[in-house]
């Protein structure tokens, strides 16, 4: 450990997924690769089950975020949470759901008051959420309403998936494939692609970001002859963005976007649609890609998999993008506060 620091605040996510047991695993993993010091909030009780529960040995400490990081090398450390949970691993519980939402919400102030260096969330289940009332669309959604209720202006959050050899956005995310070329527009796709840019530089240290623009339609619609939107919204919004001084180039055909040669001329994809952007990107790195939230007033990241209730409970979750996630978090702070120092 680099001595003491600001650690990272992990949320634990739906305590009947695998996030108790991935956050037990990332931190037994602390020295051999060497991951930065962070708390869990966490229900200590639920967490002391489920590493007696998948067999694991692991000293508990209940803690503050300020006593967090001299606590890391010896005991995982943990924020209790007012709320308590049931310890259901596989079957979600919407009892479960106020814990899960005061994880999140004292993660992000936390960090917005300067105790945390950075947002890290294990995965979360809508419908548990859903059932006990929580009106947001998804996990992304409320960290923006969060953040809108801090800065007082409305926050536009954009989900990059980012690993060791491709980094890609989605403009349209968690819609029905038909009503993509309803909600694509060009105001959408220059709001995101301007977004990613900001934060590739801000907070990656990439200095002139490079932004390879996927076309909607086969061939990037071929001119027209395979659909007209790639003419019509694709080609003006990278006009927009050129015109601003962002490096975007496009419409690109998907088909050939991904290969390696291909990879090496751009840092990320700005792709139209959810799985336009998330299939290269878990193909090539399944167990390492990291779900970055752009445009936040904090850093967020969090594991690229969801809750594996089929494999909770069982001690069989594998901990890698979580690891991952917590490094790269790590990396995001140190690098936006070296930019600020400057």
């Amino acid at each position: 450990m680099r001595g003491v620091e600001i650690p990272l605040a992990l949320s634990v996510g739906d305590p009947s997924g695998v996030g108790p047991e991935i956050a037990i695993a990332a931190w037994q993993a602390r020295d051999a690769s060497a991951i930065p010091p962070f708390y869990l909030l966490a229900d200590p009780h639920l967490m002391a089950a489920r590493a007696e529960r998948v067999g694991t040995s692991v000293e508990i400490a209940e803690t503050t975020p300020a006593q967090a990081s001299r606590t890391f090398s010896r005991a995982l450390p943990v924020v209790p949470l007012s709320a308590r949970f049931v310890d259901s691993p596989g079957r979600p519980d919407p009892a479960n759901a106020a814990g899960t939402v005061e994880a999140i919400d004292r993660a992000v102030a936390d960090c917005l008051a300067g105790r945390a260096a950075a947002v890290v969330t294990c995965p979360i289940a809508k419908k548990p959420l859903y059932d006990a009332g929580f009106r947001f669309p998804g996990h992304t959604e409320y960290l923006a309403h969060l953040a809108s209720r801090h800065t007082g202006t409305e926050v536009m959050p954009v989900m990059m998936l980012t690993g060791p050899e491709l980094s890609t956005v989605p403009v349209t995310i968690h819609i029905p494939l038909a009503k993509v070329p309803e909600v694509l527009t060009t105001e959408l796709i220059v709001a995101t692609a301007r977004i990613t840019a900001s934060d590739l530089a801000s907070r990656f240290g990439i200095s002139k970001p490079r932004l390879a623009i996927a076309g909607l339609n086969p061939h990037a619609g071929e001119g027209g002859a395979m659909g007209e939107e790639d003419e019509r919204i694709i080609r003006p919004a990278i006009d927009i963005l050129r015109k601003e001084g962002i490096n975007a180039f496009g419409p690109l055909p998907a088909d050939t976007m991904f290969h390696a040669r291909a990879r090496a001329g751009y840092d990320a994809a700005i792709c139209m649609y959810h799985d336009q952007a998330l299939i290269p990107a878990k193909a090539l790195a399944f167990d390492e890609a990291v779900n970055v939230t752009l445009g936040l007033p904090f850093i967020r990241t969090s594991p690229d998999h969801g809750t594996a209730f089929d494999i909770a409970g069982k001690g069989i979750a594998r901990a890698d993008s979580l690891i991952a996630a917590l490094k790269l978090a790590r990396r995001l702070a140190d690098t936006g506060t070296k930019a600020a120092a400057a």
